[in-house]
């Protein structure tokens, strides 16, 4: 897939796009439906189909110190936007540039002069622009005389509920993997470059691959169920501690993987984890024994829940 930057002119076969355009974090069910109105009309008129992202996120810039929330990295983005079938992926770097960008600015100088946009499909609740000045109608009413069309795609809904990225993120803070994953499509993944830890693991025989946290929303601490995205594509399946490590000292957070009959060297590689099910809380043990045996129990589950 071809990744865009928002600072760049589009030239060639990438021109005249339908354009999905959206925050996209978590690209969850109702997300989907929007890049799918896109892709089925830009296919419909032999038109390219692009996604459009941010980031960082706007919340990241209006407030900096904001607890993190991502769901997804751009990477992740971009594979997912590639599996729903689009031609390539456009990144809007949002930072003080662009927040003060007016809303007719974003349409003429931007989506029509510098992207070459045709159409553009976005959630009915969607804005932009300065102050956010812009939705859907004034979309609609300073594009179509510069040629560029809009559609809007109403809120998907389960269970009479509303899908958000909020709703979401509230599910997997309470340790809801399943709910989460329901209205992601696919289970929630933490991406990241193993790093080296305090070997405590090794030392009771369950060896962890190590991922700092960085900018992803912190889940309900615990033990999870897991399953690894090996580089070479390949899964395995695990139980994880996502937290604090509670029972050593100093706490220190990280997510925790061990993966069931495997042996493999790790370090420095990026691994993709999902998190299936959530086992229990965090707890500090009085010693290393009996958080073997707690671990030996958690393992046991875990293969149980994932076969």
């Amino acid at each position: 897939m071809t990744r865009l930057s928002g600072n760049d002119r589009i030239e060639g076969d990438l021109r005249g796009a339908i354009i999905a355009l959206g925050n996209f974090d978590g690209f969850h069910k109702g997300h989907q439906a929007v890049a799918q109105v896109a892709i089925d009309w830009a296919r419909a008129e032999g038109r390219p189909e692009i996604i459009a992202t941010f980031d960082p996120h706007p919340v990241r810039h209006f407030q900096p110190d904001a607890p993190a929330f991502r769901l997804t990295t751009l990477d992740q983005r971009e594979r997912l936007f590639d599996e729903a079938g689009a031609s390539a992926m456009l990144v809007f770097e949002f930072g003080a540039e662009l927040a003060g960008t007016t809303a007719e600015d974003f349409i003429g100088k931007l989506l029509v002069e510098r992207f070459g946009a045709a159409g553009i499909v976005t959630g009915e609740d969607f804005t932009f622009g300065k102050g956010r000045g812009g939705n859907v109608d004034v979309m609609r009413e300073l594009g179509e005389p510069l040629g560029l069309s809009t559609k809007a795609v109403g809120p998907v809904s389960d269970d009479s509920e509303v899908i958000s990225s909020s709703r979401i993120r509230d599910a997997l803070k309470a340790g809801d993997c399943e709910t989460a994953n329901s209205l992601l499509t696919r289970p929630f993944a933490i991406e990241g470059t193993v790093v080296h830890g305090d070997k405590n693991g090794r030392k009771l025989g369950y060896p962890t691959a190590n991922i700092d946290m960085d900018h992803y929303l912190r889940p309900k601490y615990g033990i999870y169920a897991v399953k690894g995205r090996l580089p070479d594509g390949r899964v395995v399946k695990g139980a994880a501690n996502l937290g604090i490590r509670p029972t050593f000292d100093p706490p220190k957070e990280l997510l925790e993987p061990y993966f069931f009959d495997f042996a493999e060297d790790l370090y420095g590689q990026t691994i993709e984890v999902e998190l299936h099910h959530f086992l229990r809380g965090e707890q500090k043990f009085d010693d290393l024994d009996a958080l073997k045996v707690q671990m030996e129990k958690d393992c046991a589950k875990a293969a149980d829940m994932l076969a």
